[in-house]
C-alpha cells in the first residue's frame, strides 16, 4: 500500500514538473578574467532566480538563462547570437557596446525576436531600458543653465560621447572647450583646462576611467572650491571621493536609482546573499569600499528581466516558439505580439518608474546629487514632465565653514574704497570705506577670506570700440586673475555680457554736478523786481492814456460842467472840474488808492474811473503779492537747469569719468540729446574726461565745468562741499535706452562683479538681499554719507523760503525815490515861486504905468478921503530877498496858516480905494 502511494505521488510530481514550461532567454556579456562575474551578469542571474522563486508573474513557467560571452570581435558576437537563436531563446539581453549592439539589433529585428537592453538602437524589436538620450540631454542642459555656466569644458572618451553631448554643445550659450581623451591623456587635458582657467568641466567617460581621472585631478590640484565637475555617469556614488570631501570641490551628477530606498536596500541584500550562497562566491564582483551599492548598468539589467517577464505574462501561454535560424529569413510569428506587450509595460523597478514609447524609455526620475562635506546628498530631481526641481538650493550657495581665500580687486573711490597710506597699515587693513565694510560683512555671511588689492590700471572697465578689448577690473575678471571686483562698479548691459554681477547693493542714476550758482546781486531798486520793466512801461503808458481820456471825456460830457456864479444871471460862467492837471492827479490818486477831492459826475467819466480802479486793484495786488517773495527769498542764477540746457550751449564744458559706465552710457545712447552730448565730449578728448572723480570735482570747483557722474557719488560730494550742487534730476531713468531701464536691470546700481559662471555670484547675491532686508546696508550708507562731522551746513530749501530781514540793499531804492521826489518838489516849488514872482512883478509894473498915466491932481486931503487905509510901500525887492523872507516865515511860523502878501504886491487895492 505504501509503495502504491509513493508511486502516485511520484507520478503527480512528474506531471507538475512537466507542466512547468521553460522560457529560454539569452544574454550577452563581455568576457571577464578570473572567477568573478560582472555586476550586470550577477544582476541578470539574480533576477532570473527571483522570478523562478516568486511565481506571482510567471506561475506556470520558469526562465532558463543562456549566457554567451563576447569580446570586441563583431563576427564572433554575431555567431554567438545565432547560436542563441537556434537554441530557442524568446528574448536576448544585449550589451551596451554601441558597435556590437548594432549588429545584434539587426539580427533580432530580422527574426522578430525582442532585444532588451541599454543600447541606443532604434530598431523595431529593440527595447531600450536606459532613459531616452533626448531626455538625458535635456536634464544636463537644465543643470548647466541653472548653474549659469557660460564658459566650460567637455571631456569625453569614446566616439559616442560627443554624439551624446552634441545637443548640449549646440544649446549651451557661452564659450565651450571640447576635448576627446583616452586613459593616458587625462593629465594633459586637465592641465590645459587649468592653464586656460576653465573651472567648469563636464566629464563624459565610462565608469572604468573615472577612478583614474579622479587621481589626475588630485595630481593637478584641481580639487579646489572654484572647480565644478558635472559627471554624466549615473554611478558617482560607488567611487571613492574621500580626498575631495574636505576641499570643497563641486562635484555634481545624476543617479537613476536611490541607494537609500528601502526596497532597493532589500534587493541589494538579496543580491549579496545570492552571490555568496547560491553562486558560491566569496565577495561581490565590484570591489568597492561602499557597502550595498550597485552599478546602474546592473540595475538596468535587473529591470530588463522583469520588464520582459511582465510583458510575457500578458501573452503566455498563447505564444509558442518555432525553430529559428540565422540562415533562413523566417521571422518569429509571436515576436510582434510580445514586443508590443513589452512596450506597453508600466512598472516601477530598481531604476524608478518605467514606461516606453516606440522602444524608448520615456518615464523615469533622475536624482541630482552633489558632493558635500562627509557625504553625497540629493539636492534635486529631474523628470520629463516637471523638468529640473532643485530641492536644496542652499547647497549650491552655502559654503558652510569653507576656508577659502578669494582674490578681490578694487579701485580707490571716496567713500566706497579709501586707503591708509601710513606704514603701520598692511594687507587688507590698508583699505576702508563703504564697499570695504560691505565686503567684510558678506565674507562673514558667505564664509570666505579675501585678499584685497587695487586694479593695476586704476579703471573700472570699458570696451574699446575699435579693438574690442576690455580694460580695468572687467579685463581682470575676464582673464580670471581675480575672483571678485568690489567698488562703485555700475551694472551695465555691456559688462553683463562678459562678466557676472550680483544683485545690486545700491541703486543709482546719472546726474550733473555743478558749482553752486552765485546769488543774484542785490539792486538798489529791488522793489521794482516784482513787475517786469515792460509792465512798468505799460502801466506808465496806461496812466497817461487814462488821464488824457478822462480829460477829454470830461470836456465832452455836459454833466461835468458847472456854473461858477449860478445867481448871477447877467454873467453866467461855467467851469469844468477836470482840468489837465486835475485829471492826472485824479488818476494817480486812484492808482495809489488814496483818492482825491475830485469825483466824476458824468456817466462816461465814471466808467473810465471804474475800469481804471479795477486795473489799479489788479496791478497793486499783483505787485504786493510778488514783492515779499522778491525781497525776502534769495534768488540764484542758474545757467543750466537740465541736460538739454547743457547740450544746447557751448560756454560751459562738460565731461565724465574715463572708461566708466557713465561714459559708456553716453557713447551707446540712442537718445538724440545724449548723442549730441557724446559728440561734444568726444571732440574735446581728452579734456572732457577725467581719470578720477577728484579731478572732475576740482574742475567743477574752478568753475564753468559740469561733471556727469553717478547720483550716489554726487550725493556724497554735495553734502561735504556746499559750493557744489546737483543740476536737474537723473538723466538715465527717464529717457535712457532700453538696456538701461529699471525694468530690465532692476535699476542702475552698483554690484559685486565675478567672472562668468562663478559659483560665488548667487551666494553673494543672497547675502546682499539678506543685508538689505535687515537694513544693514542702509546703516552703512548713513555711516559714510550722513556723518554730521563731515557734512557742511547748507541752507535747505525750507529755510530759503522763510522771510529774511530786509536790509538797506533790499529796499534802499525806495528811500532814493523819496529823496528824489522831495528834491523834485523843491525844484518845482522854486519854479512856481519864480513864475509867480515874475507874474507879480509884471503886474506891479503895469499898474504903476497905468496909475501914472491916469494920476489926478494932487489932493492934500487924499489920505483923509480914503480914511487912512493906504500906507507907504517900499519899492519891490529882488527874488532872492523874497524867497529868503518866505523861508524865514516858514521856519519861524511853522504852524501859521496866514502870512502877509508879497512885499512886491500890486497897488490894485490902492486904485480901488481911489475910485471909491
Amino acid at each position: 500500500m505504501i509503495i502504491v502511494i509513493l508511486i502516485v505521488l511520484c507520478l503527480k510530481l512528474i506531471g507538475q514538473i512537466e507542466s512547468v514550461q521553460e522560457i529560454r532567454v539569452g544574454a550577452l556579456f563581455p568576457k571577464h578574467s578570473g572567477s568573478h562575474i560582472s555586476y550586470p551578469e550577477l544582476a541578470f542571474q539574480y533576477a532570473v532566480h527571483k522570478l523562478n522563486q516568486d511565481k506571482s508573474l510567471l506561475t506556470d513557467a520558469s526562465l532558463v538563462p543562456y549566457i554567451q560571452y563576447i569580446d570586441k570581435d563583431s563576427f564572433k558576437a554575431v555567431r554567438k547570437v545565432c547560436s542563441l537563436v537556434e537554441g530557442g531563446v524568446q528574448a536576448i539581453f544585449s550589451p551596451t557596446d554601441s558597435h556590437l549592439a548594432t549588429h545584434i539589433n539587426s539580427i533580432c529585428d530580422d527574426l522578430d525576436i525582442p532585444d532588451i537592453g541599454v543600447g541606443r538602437s532604434n530598431q523595431d524589436f529593440s527595447v531600450n531600458i536606459h532613459p531616452s538620450q533626448e531626455y538625458v540631454n535635456r536634464a544636463f542642459l537644465d543643470v548647466i543653465h541653472y548653474l549659469n555656466w557660460t564658459r566650460f569644458g567637455i571631456l569625453y572618451e569614446k566616439d559616442y560621447g560627443i554624439i551624446k553631448l552634441n545637443k548640449i554643445s549646440r544649446s549651451a550659450q557661452g564659450e565651450l572647450h571640447i576635448r576627446q581623451v583616452i586613459g593616458s591623456s587625462y593629465f594633459n587635458v586637465l592641465n590645459e583646462f587649468k592653464s586656460k582657467e576653465i573651472h567648469n568641466i563636464i566629464i563624459d567617460i565610462n565608469s572604468g576611467g573615472i577612478s583614474r581621472l579622479l587621481k589626475n585631478i588630485l595630481q593637478q590640484q584641481m580639487n579646489e572650491y572654484k572647480y565644478h565637475y558635472l559627471f554624466t555617469s549615473f554611478d558617482l556614488e560607488i567611487f571613492d571621493l574621500e580626498d575631495f570631501k574636505y576641499n570643497f570641490v563641486n562635484i555634481t551628477s545624476f543617479r537613476l536609482l536611490d541607494m537609500g530606498d528601502v526596497a532597493v536596500k532589500e534587493i541589494l541584500k538579496d543580491i549579496e546573499s545570492f552571490n555568496r550562497y547560491v553562486l558560491q562566491k566569496n565577495k561581490l564582483p565590484y570591489s568597492s569600499k561602499k557597502a550595498l551599492t550597485i552599478e546602474t548598468q546592473a540595475a538596468l539589467m535587473f529591470d530588463s528581466v522583469y520588464i520582459f517577464a511582465t510583458g510575457l505574462q500578458s501573452i503566455y501561454p498563447f505564444i509558442q516558439l518555432t525553430n529559428l535560424t540565422c540562415d533562413e529569413d523566417m521571422p518569429w510569428k509571436g515576436g510582434l505580439s510580445l514586443i508590443n506587450y513589452i512596450n506597453a509595460v508600466e512598472w516601477k523597478g530598481l531604476t524608478g518608474p518605467i514606461q516606453f514609447k516606440e522602444g524608448q524609455r520615456v518615464q523615469f526620475k533622475l536624482d541630482l546629487i552633489k558632493l558635500k562635506q562627509h557625504s553625497i546628498v540629493k539636492v534635486g530631481e529631474w523628470t520629463p514632465h516637471d523638468r529640473l526641481n532643485i530641492t536644496d538650493p542652499s547647497i549650491f550657495f552655502d559654503s558652510g565653514s569653507m576656508n577659502v581665500t578669494l582674490v578681490v580687486i578694487t579701485i580707490l573711490e571716496t567713500p566706497y574704497v579709501m586707503m591708509h597710506y601710513e606704514k603701520n597699515y598692511t594687507g587688507n587693513e590698508r583699505f576702508y570705506g563703504f564697499c570695504v565694510d560691505i565686503l567684510e560683512t558678506i565674507s562673514h555671511e558667505v564664509g570666505f577670506d579675501y585678499i584685497l588689492d587695487l586694479v593695476p590700471d586704476r579703471k573700472y572697465g570699458a570696451k574699446d570700440p575699435e579693438t574690442g578689448q576690455w580694460n580695468g577690473m572687467v579685463a581682470q575678471l575676464m582673464k580670471y586673475k581675480a575672483d571678485l571686483a568690489v567698488g562703485s562698479m555700475t551694472i551695465t548691459y555691456a559688462r553683463e555680457s562678459v562678466i557676472d554681477f550680483t544683485k545690486p547693493f545700491m541703486n543709482l542714476g546719472i546726474s550733473i554736478l555743478f558749482k553752486v550758482p552765485t546769488s543774484e546781486p542785490t539792486r538798489l531798486f529791488s522793489f521794482m523786481n516784482p513787475l517786469a520793466i515792460e509792465i512798468w512801461i505799460y502801466v506808465l503808458a496806461a496812466y497817461f492814456l487814462v488821464s488824457l481820456s478822462i480829460y477829454m471825456v470830461a470836456k465832452l460830457s455836459p454833466n461835468e460842467w458847472r456854473s461858477i456864479h449860478p445867481c448871477n444871471i447877467d454873467y453866467i460862467t461855467i467851469r469844468n472840474q477836470f482840468s489837465i492837471s486835475d485829471s492826472f492827479w485824479f488818476t494817480i490818486g486812484t492808482l495809489m488808492q488814496q483818492g482825491s477831492n475830485t469825483y466824476p459826475k458824468a456817466f462816461s467819466t465814471r466808467i473810465i474811473s471804474s475800469i481804471w480802479g479795477f486795473f489799479s486793484l489788479i496791478i497793486v495786488a499783483s505787485y504786493t503779492a510778488n514783492l515779499a517773495a522778491f525781497l525776502t527769498v534769495e534768488r540764484m542764477i542758474n545757467p543750466i537747469e537740465n541736460a538739454e540746457d547743457l547740450a544746447s550751449q557751448t560756454e560751459i564744458s562738460y565731461g565724465t569719468l574715463d572708461s566708466g559706465s557713465t561714459m559708456t552710457f553716453f557713447r551707446d545712447s540712442m537718445i538724440e540729446t545724449y548723442k549730441k552730448m557724446w559728440r561734444s565730449m568726444d571732440n574735446k578728448k581728452p579734456l572732457a574726461f577725467t581719470s578720477t572723480y577728484e579731478d572732475g570735482i576740482r574742475r567743477v570747483n574752478q568753475g564753468n565745468y559740469a561733471f556727469l557722474m553717478e547720483s550716489t557719488m554726487l550725493d556724497y560730494i554735495v553734502q561735504r562741499d556746499c559750493n557744489l550742487t546737483q543740476i536737474g534730476g537723473l538723466l538715465d531713468t527717464k529717457a535712457a535706452p532700453k538696456k538701461f531701464l529699471l525694468s530690465d536691470l532692476f535699476f542702475l546700481g552698483y554690484g559685486i562683479a565675478t567672472p562668468k559662471g562663478s559659483p560665488w555670484r548667487d551666494k553673494i547675491s543672497l547675502a546682499i538681499l539678506e543685508l538689505q532686508e535687515k537694513g544693514d546696508i542702509q546703516i552703512l550708507y548713513d555711516k559714510w554719507w550722513k556723518n554730521i562731522d563731515e557734512t557742511c551746513t547748507r541752507r535747505s530749501s525750507k529755510k530759503l523760503s522763510k522771510a529774511n530781514a530786509l536790509g538797506l540793499e533790499n529796499i534802499g531804492g525806495i528811500f532814493v525815490v523819496l529823496i528824489a521826489g522831495i528834491l523834485v518838489a523843491f525844484v518845482v516849488a522854486f519854479f512856481e515861486f519864480w513864475i509867480h514872482f515874475r507874474q507879480q512883478a509884471k503886474l506891479v509894473h503895469f499898474n504903476k504905468a497905468h496909475h501914472e498915466h491916469q494920476q489926478p491932481e494932487f489932493d492934500p486931503n487924499f489920505e483923509d478921503k480914503i480914511g487912512g487905509h493906504c500906507s507907504y510901500k517900499s519899492p519891490p525887492r529882488s527874488l532872492r530877498s523874497e524867497m529868503i523872507e518866505e523861508m524865514r516865515f516858514a521856519l519861524c511860523c511853522t504852524n501859521g496858516r496866514q502870512r502877509p502878501e508879497l512885499q512886491s504886491c500890486d497897488s490894485c487895492s490902492l486904485n480901488e480905494q481911489v475910485k471909491m
